[in-house]
């Protein structure tokens, strides 16, 4: 495990002293031995109950140390107390004096990991006891000032019992004034408030209000592993990649594979090289049509779209056709938003050569079939591109399991950088596409005469590739993946059950987009005011929505609209900001200040 800005206090010199901090390791370092041992004596741990006790804090987690004397003994970890609050002692619960921990091996966390404890090291041979030599007593005498900490609940791991050895805990949180919907009984505790505290920028205001972000569709925000991330890299790996000799060379070539190998695994490939890094979904859907489709597209023959297509899955299509003589043909939604898979079928025939669909639409929120579609485009021998810029966030994604020749998506809409994404094809899909676009990087031989390519992803990876926000978005996934996409498909879920009657509740609302099955999106529209002036009166309330027609008109005017209101949630968003939201919809459509 890395730490994050992990500090060793040393014992107070006086009762109104406040801790003295030696910083023991950087954020994003993993701890030294002999820099947490010069620390001082504390960071090995207390010899008596009564005496004040050691603390390892940081920024984001504050973690106890393993109750049991075995290597691999993990702490039960509950609440401690809420970020700004001052954290105080309550009754003891166990035998641990306090949160000391071995020398020089701390197990901490890039801000939280909601999935689960990480698995504790193993202790340094030479360091003391944990435990306290007089075992169960009274509560230690503590500081009268400690350090702050953030809400912390692992999920899975209740308070021990009032008789079950444990340890003292610094305050136990109030319960809410009004209870939120619970998940159901079948999903793992969702701490939100845990999720909340890695997003730096849900900390703003904006005019004068704390900031509600409901404009996940267009970009999502970053959590702080992502922001250190690319700071370590700018700090310690800056370097081109695949070619050099010296150091960094080596671990910014590193740095960018492990990330390529974290999309390939995030999205269920099987190998590394059916990854390439693009700017973004935009970039990866042009590439696949005028790689992909510029070699194989013909005059007469045909692409199927669907209604519901962002315009990037639109023009490039357009495009190619205008320039191979193909045709373009575009299956129909019903009123609700729902893909009419029979008239989608019916399109379909022996010169059908690609099938190109989103898995989530980003002005309905509408999830399609995506297995179903690819199955019938197969069945009529065409490669299927799919969409995956709103349902990377939302949805577990196997591209194995649902056979997809591409699958496209963008690194900001799943909580990392802007200006990466990624292309899945799938091997035998990327060995009958030429290379886009030439340059270095990705060539194997050049004469004047003639140039010989690498294959896959380096063929299609042109020049200096953005190598940083690769980085980043490697660790956006790996922080999902910590979380949990079914916990928080679960909790995304709830959040939209919970917001969708009460937004249709309010006189003069009209829903916009109500499928069977729906991730994130709750558009809408308001009599007697435009979206645009919506917006603007939500902006004064501090939450963020997106107003217009989305990047998608061609869905909207399907429906007989120019525009709407796009609130649309994450998974750090909470049921008292919809509350917020809810309120201030219906001050707007009762014209009340």
């Amino acid at each position: 495990m890395l730490a994050t800005q992990l500090y060793a206090t040393t014992i107070r010199p006086g009762p109104d002293s406040p801790p003295a901090t030696t910083q023991v390791a950087p954020r994003g370092v993993a701890p030294d031995a002999t820099a947490a041992s010069s620390a001082g004596s504390t960071a090995a741990g207390l010899a008596h109950p009564a005496t004040p006790p050691a603390f390892v804090s940081v920024p984001d987690v504050l973690l106890q140390a393993p109750t049991s004397p075995e290597p691999e003994g993990i702490p039960g970890v509950v609440p401690v107390a809420p970020r700004g609050s001052a954290a105080s002692p309550v009754a003891p619960i166990g035998g641990l004096e306090a949160f000391a921990v071995p020398t020089g091996l701390v197990s901490t966390v890039p801000g939280v990991l909601a999935g689960g404890p990480p698995s504790a090291p193993p202790s340094p041979t030479h360091s003391p006891s944990l435990r306290s030599p007089q075992g169960r007593g009274s509560a230690p005498v503590w500081p009268g000032a400690v350090p702050t900490v953030p809400d912390l609940r692992w999920a899975g791991s209740p308070a021990p019992s009032d008789d079950a050895a444990g340890y003292y805990f610094l305050q136990t949180p109030t319960a809410p004034a009004e209870p939120t919907p619970a998940l159901p009984d079948n999903h793992e505790i969702f701490d939100v408030n845990a999720i909340r505290a890695d997003f730096p920028i849900l900390r703003e205001t904006v005019n004068g209000k704390p900031l509600i972000w409901f404009d996940n569709a267009a970009t999502t925000q970053k959590p702080q592993s992502v922001i250190d991330r690319l700071a370590y890299f700018y700090a310690h790996e800056n370097s081109n990649i695949h070619r050099a000799a010296h150091e960094l060379a080596a671990r910014a070539t590193d740095a960018y594979e492990d990330a390529r190998e974290a999309v390939r695994r995030f999205i269920g490939a099987s190998k590394a090289e059916e990854i390439i890094f693009v700017r973004g979904t935009t970039e990866a859907i042009n590439l696949v049509a005028y790689a992909w489709g510029g070699k194989h597209l013909g005059p007469g023959d045909e692409i199927v779209i669907t209604h519901l297509e962002h315009h990037a899955n639109i023009v490039p299509w357009q495009l190619i056709s205008q320039q191979t003589g193909a045709v373009l043909k575009v299956a129909p939604v019903d009123d609700a938003g729902n893909l009419l898979l029979s008239e989608f079928e019916d399109l379909l025939g022996p010169r059908t050569k690609l099938v190109a669909a989103t898995q989530v639409s980003n002005a309905l929120g509408t999830v399609t079939p995506v297995k179903t579609i690819v199955e019938l485009g197969h069945r009529y021998g065409a490669r299927v591109l799919i969409d995956g810029a709103q349902s990377i966030p939302h949805i577990a994604i196997d591209v194995a399991e649902t056979g997809a020749d591409f699958f496209v998506f963008s690194g900001h809409k799943i909580y990392g950088p802007t200006g990466i994404g990624a292309l899945y094809g799938r091997e035998d899909a990327l060995a009958e596409t030429p290379p886009w676009q030439g340059g270095g990087n990705m060539i194997a031989d050049v004469t004047l005469e003639r140039s010989l390519y690498q294959g896959p992803p380096n063929k299609f990876e042109a020049g200096t590739g953005n190598i940083a926000d690769a980085v980043g978005l490697g660790e956006a996934l790996r922080y999902v993946e910590r979380v949990g996409i079914d916990r928080i498909a679960a909790y995304e879920h709830a959040l939209l059950e919970y917001a969708t009657p009460r937004l249709a509740a309010i006189p003069g609302v009209r829903l916009v987009g109500t499928a069977d099955e729906k991730a994130s999106v709750l558009s809408f529209v308001l009599a007697g005011h435009e979206p645009l002036e919506v917006g603007k009166a939500l902006n004064a309330e501090g939450i963020a929505v997106r107003a217009g027609h989305h990047c998608a008109q061609p869905i909207l005017r399907r429906l007989g609209l120019e525009a709407t209101v796009r609130p649309s949630f994450a998974f750090y968003n909470t049921f008292e900001e919809i509350d917020v939201f809810i309120d201030a919809v219906r001050r707007i459509a009762e014209g009340s200040p």
